[in-house]
């Protein structure tokens, strides 16, 4: 069995992570994966020993990309065309005729809300990635409240599969040289790591005025990632006057050691699957604090893990860091404990399973027809 991937290759946040670890696992003949453009996700995917391919676009609108994937599939014979994120799924929508092979995608994110606060091209975006979605053989979804919005969008449920996220968890917690004072903070500061790309879906902004309401000025927050609203975000932090608690840290490769100094991750999105940012959380042994998206209340099982708060309520937000701050002598267990559950539960050999798994199944009623 011979399976294709195809994405973008711009991202950098939790699908770039997903495609990577999940073929990180794969026989490297066994798995392919095709990029429109050099980036990070390129770099470590290969730095991981997958086949990558890059077929390079003069813009996202240079369309002379599909003769050269529908050639590399025929050419390679592969079984499987598996894309990830809108321009991918477009693109398998357009060539699916041509190919003649099961193709699956994996839902990462909300198609609603993928191109949200991007105007007029944004809506254009997105009603091309909802027809592609309609042409789609089959699907993955990361959480069941994905797989439901799939249903409700008319997909039927037999063309689901919902396979949580899973990532390598380590045994004994690793040795981080990282330090407080690297990053601008003390060892005497309640720390919150955000590690999300600065878009609107994320809520940055909810978070911070959820900080400036809290007269603590020792929680430092650590905004991890890049994105279009960078300057956007730098100039509302200075205009809440909580400049000094905030530290935009940029794209970093060295998430866990980030997570390892400080005490609480925290997730504030207003849309997400099953955020692998918080499985890379329980693994470096520090409780969550999230809103109630996708599949978090898989993760977070007990209030004994972390805190879920509603969607968009920065009071909700700031009541659950107070309660972390007031109990940060017990948020070491109370990382332990998620962290037991979390590798018992999202591993990635499971991950890799269920999707082999899944892959034969198609294929075998792909051959039956």
């Amino acid at each position: 069995m011979k399976v294709l991937h195809v994405i973008s290759g711009g991202e950098t946040g939790g699908s770039r992570k997903h495609v990577v670890t999940l073929l990180s696992k794969f026989p490297k003949e066994t798995a392919t994966l095709v990029v429109f453009q050099e980036g990070p996700l390129a770099k470590e995917a290969r730095e991981h020993h997958i086949d990558v391919r890059l077929l390079p676009q003069s813009s996202r609108y240079d369309l002379s990309v599909l003769h050269k994937l529908v050639e590399l599939i025929q050419h390679e014979r592969y079984d499987l065309l598996h894309t990830h994120g809108p321009r991918a799924n477009l693109y398998g929508a357009l060539i699916k005729r041509k190919i003649g092979i099961p193709w699956m995608t994996t839902i990462h994110s909300d198609p609603r809300l993928d191109f949200m606060k991007s105007g007029l091209k944004g809506f254009l975006f997105t009603r091309l990635n909802l027809w592609a979605l309609k042409k789609v053989d089959y699907f993955f979804a990361v959480s069941e409240r994905f797989k439901d919005n799939l249903v409700a969008f008319g997909i039927p449920k037999e063309r689901i599969k919902t396979i949580y996220n899973g990532i390598d968890f380590n045994e004994t917690s690793p040795d981080h040289l990282l330090q407080r004072t690297h990053v601008g903070v003390n060892e005497d500061d309640f720390v919150i790591a955000m590690v999300a790309r600065l878009h609107p879906i994320k809520g940055h902004a909810l978070v911070f005025e959820a900080l400036q309401s809290l007269p603590y000025r020792d929680i430092k927050l650590l905004v991890v990632g890049d994105g279009p609203l960078e300057e956007e975000l730098k100039e509302k932090a200075a205009k809440l006057q909580i400049e000094n608690q905030v530290k935009f840290l940029g794209f970093r490769r060295d998430i866990a050691a980030i997570y390892s100094l400080s005490d609480v991750a925290l997730m504030a999105s207003y849309s997400e699957s099953f955020p692998l940012a918080l499985l890379e959380a329980a693994n470096e042994r520090i409780p969550v604090i999230s809103t109630d998206v996708g599949g978090v209340r898989q993760l977070i099982a007990s209030k004994e893990m972390g805190w879920i708060v509603p969607v968009g309520d920065s009071a909700a937000l700031a009541g659950a860091i107070q309660e972390a701050r007031e109990k940060k002598q017990q948020l070491k267990q109370m990382g332990q404990t998620l962290y037991e559950y979390a590798s018992s539960h999202f591993s990635l050999h499971r991950l890799y399973k269920e999707t082999i798994t899944t892959y034969q199944n198609v294929l075998e009623k792909h051959h039956q027809k």
